[in-house]
Parts: structure tokens; C-alpha cells; sequence
């Protein structure tokens, strides 16, 4: 990530590069996308795999025969997944990879991030299938290039039928340009880098900063775990999956108190109120009453919906690409989860939420772009007997970027 290949000049200290880097990333400039590197890095040894992509459709069958969605308005990720992958299989990536298999599949949308799907998936010859019985056993690599993101599902369905896969959810112009154009032994070693800094906190707290100057903080108990990455490595022939763009530390947290501020899709702006790890109320800071009544009544009707199950950190150098897969990978963002966390390690599973379509993992996404309304002023780590400044200002922290450089 901070290489000084990356930086308009070669002529710079080590250090300085770090700093205006970071605090400039326009300042980054990144290789080509080239399917070839992205996966011989990311799935090396890939020779002899069977490969191959799946996508989502509201109506798959016949979306996918004949790739009828080519011709159609819209659908941004889906033609990029031809573009960018299953084209380039074709003309000859997979014999320079030595894979075989390079099919393209679609299934149901889930309209849910990381919901579970339904087994129906088909061809490109509109032909029925079965995800268990004739996608999951059969192919070595998976490839997930979706609207909606299926890592959770999909790290299950790994372990039960042993394949290694990536999601790509959300993938446009702006993530193939830069965040699947990096160098991932460089992320992983920068997550590394970051999770050891990180690692064995008991707790993380939050100052946000409203228009209006009020303060609020979110106190996350950690309990002295075991800090993960995500690093968009999956080498060797274990199972498992990797969410791309890469590059993030998180925490599972085993508990969390205190208040944090939520900017709803239409705009409206809220206090979520959070007592033993759960989301207990929203109250109006401005907008629409009945957004945060809505979401009040989510909460009652089931409770598990706002339980916290995630706190992750950015670790990467990357461009807004205004599709949070890459833009809770910024490095001086920060980002809390609520559902599921099956698949992150965690105790919170669909089978604990009243219905199915409530069992997603959803991301709340703190950023200057998507969250302009407030600040992160502070994010402090406790460990210990000490305490380190994290992120000030949605800026790392000189014990970030000291780590960072180490």
C-alpha cells in the first residue's frame, strides 16, 4: 500500500511518502486491473482449479440465458463480471492460469446483504440447477460478483463442500481501477501490520461530533480478543473465502453501550441509543419521523436486528468508489455491524432472528462522503493500562501510521 511505486515521486523519504499518502490519497496511483495477477495473488496455486462465477438476477433464468442482460439497460456488476472475468477466461486466462471451468451462473437475488440463498441457479443455456448439488461440489474457486453481498453464506458453504472463493459485491469502474488493482501481498502485509498494533484491546471508543456540537461516544468492550483482518489472501487448499477489496482490522464485540449517530438512506439523521450490545431506540436529530419510526418498530418486532456484531477499521490507501465493499477498506474510517457475524466468528446466526430476511449483516459505514453530517472525532483504543489515539478527525492516528511504517 505504501510502496514508493505508488507515489507521483520517487525522490521522497520513507516517511514523508507514508504521511502524504495518506493524507492525500488522490495522490495514489495504481496499476491496471489485470484479472491474470489478481487471482494467481489471491488464489495462488491456482493450477488445476475448476473456476468458476456466480452473479444474481430478480429473474435469473432469464437474465442468464444467453446472456440476455447484455442488451439490457443497467445491471453495472453483472456486465462487469462478463467483462472483466468471464470474457477474459475465454480468451485465454485460464490457460495462463492452468484453471479449467470458467462458466457463468445466476441465482435469486437475496435484496439483503448476506442473506442466505435460495439453491436455484442457471446456465447460461437457462438450464435449472442446484447450488449444492451441481455449483458447491464441483468447482474449486467461486467467484461471487453480485449486487448483494453473499460472504456469509458462502464462508459456510465453503467449509461444507471445501471450495476457496472471493465476493466482489458491488464491483464498479472505480473498485476495478484501484481496489482490485493492488498488489494483495502489500494489503495483507499492511492489515498485518495494523491487526498486531490493534490485537488483545479490551475496548474501542467512539467520539462523534454533530453539526450542532454535541458529543456522542460508543464504548465497544472487546474483552482482549484476537484482532482479524480481512486481507484478500486465500492461498493454499483450505477452505475459504475472501471479501475484495480487501484490507480491514475488526472485532467481534462482546459488548457495547453509549450512543452513535446513523444517517439513514433518505437522509434522515438519528441517535441510536445502544445498551448491553443491542440498538435499543433511534431518536430524530433531522429528517423524516417516520424513517426513525420505522426503524423503532423493526427493533421491537425483532430485537436482534440491532445487536452489534461487528467494529472494523480501513487499512488501505483507496480512492471513495461510493460502494461501501471499498470505502470501509479507507484507511481512517471506521465502521460498526449489525446481524449476523456467523461468518466473522461470531455467536449471531439466522436462526436467532424472528425472520429470514431479517438475518443480514449490515454495515454503518462512518466516512467523510457518506456520513458528511457529523465527524469522527476521536476513536481511542484501551489496552491495558494504556490508552492510543486510533483515528482523529477520520485521519489515522500517528501510532497507525507508525505501525504502518514499521
Amino acid at each position: 500500500m505504501l510502496s514508493p511505486t505508488t507515489a507521483e515521486s520517487q525522490d521522497v523519504t520513507v516517511d514523508y511518502l507514508c504521511n502524504e499518502i495518506m493524507m492525500h490519497p488522490e495522490k495514489r496511483k495504481f496499476p491496471k486491473f489485470d484479472v491474470t495477477r489478481l487471482l494467481s495473488t489471491v488464489f495462488e496455486p491456482t493450477t488445476g482449479c475448476r473456476v468458476c462465477i456466480l452473479t444474481d438476477f430478480e429473474n435469473p433464468q432469464k437474465m442468464m440465458k444467453g446472456f440476455k442482460f447484455l442488451n439490457e439497460d443497467g445491471f453495472e456488476v453483472q456486465k462487469n463480471a462478463v467483462k472483466h472475468f468471464y470474457q477474459p477466461f475465454i480468451d485465454g486466462v485460464m490457460d495462463e492460469l492452468g484453471m479449467t471451468g470458467g462458466e457463468m451462473f445466476a441465482y435469486y437475488t437475496t435484496n439483503g446483504s448476506n442473506l442466505d440463498m435460495k439453491d436455484d441457479v442457471f446456465c447460461s443455456e437457462g438450464k435449472h440447477l442446484s447450488l449444492d448439488k451441481d455449483i458447491y461440489p464441483n468447482y474449486d474457486i467461486i467467484l461471487c460478483i453480485t449486487d448483494w453481498s453473499a460472504t456469509a453464506p458462502l464462508t459456510a458453504k465453503c467449509k461444507q463442500f471445501g471450495f476457496r472463493g472471493a465476493t466482489m459485491h458491488g464491483m464498479n469502474d472505480i473498485i476495478l481501477g484501484s481496489g482490485l488493482a493492488v498488489n494483495y501481498n502489500e494489503v495483507a502485509a499492511d492489515a498485518e501490520k495494523m491487526r498486531q498494533a490493534m490485537t488483545k484491546a479490551d475496548s474501542i471508543e467512539i467520539d462523534f461530533t454533530l453539526e450542532d456540537g454535541r458529543v456522542l461516544t460508543a464504548w465497544l468492550g472487546l474483552d482482549a480478543q484476537e484482532a482479524q483482518k480481512s486481507q484478500g489472501l486465500c492461498k493454499g487448499m483450505e477452505p475459504d473465502v475472501a471479501n475484495l477489496p480487501a484490507g480491514e482490522v475488526y472485532f467481534v464485540p462482546n459488548d457495547a453501550r453509549g450512543e452513535f449517530p446513523m444517517k439513514y438512506e433518505d437522509g434522515t439523521l438519528g441517535v441510536l441509543t445502544v445498551v448491553d450490545r443491542n440498538i435499543i431506540k433511534s431518536t430524530l436529530i433531522e429528517g423524516d419521523q417516520k424513517t426513525i419510526d420505522d426503524h423503532n418498530q423493526r427493533l421491537a418486532d425483532d430485537p436482534m436486528t440491532g445487536t452489534l456484531g461487528e467494529l472494523g477499521f480501513g487499512t488501505q490507501v483507496l480512492p471513495v468508489s461510493y460502494s461501501d465493499i471499498q470505502d470501509e477498506k479507507v484507511i481512517g474510517t471506521c465502521h460498526l455491524a449489525t446481524g449476523r457475524d456467523d461468518h466473522l466468528g461470531g455467536d449471531i446466526v439466522p436462526d436467532m432472528f424472528k425472520v429470514h430476511e431479517n438475518s443480514t449483516h449490515d454495515d454503518i459505514l462512518f466516512a467523510p462522503h457518506k456520513t458528511p453530517n457529523f465527524m469522527v472525532s476521536e476513536v481511542r483504543m484501551n489496552k491495558g493500562d494504556s490508552q492510543e489515539l486510533i483515528i482523529e478527525n477520520f485521519r489515522p492516528s500517528a501510532f497507525i501510521q507508525n505501525a504502518l511504517r514499521s
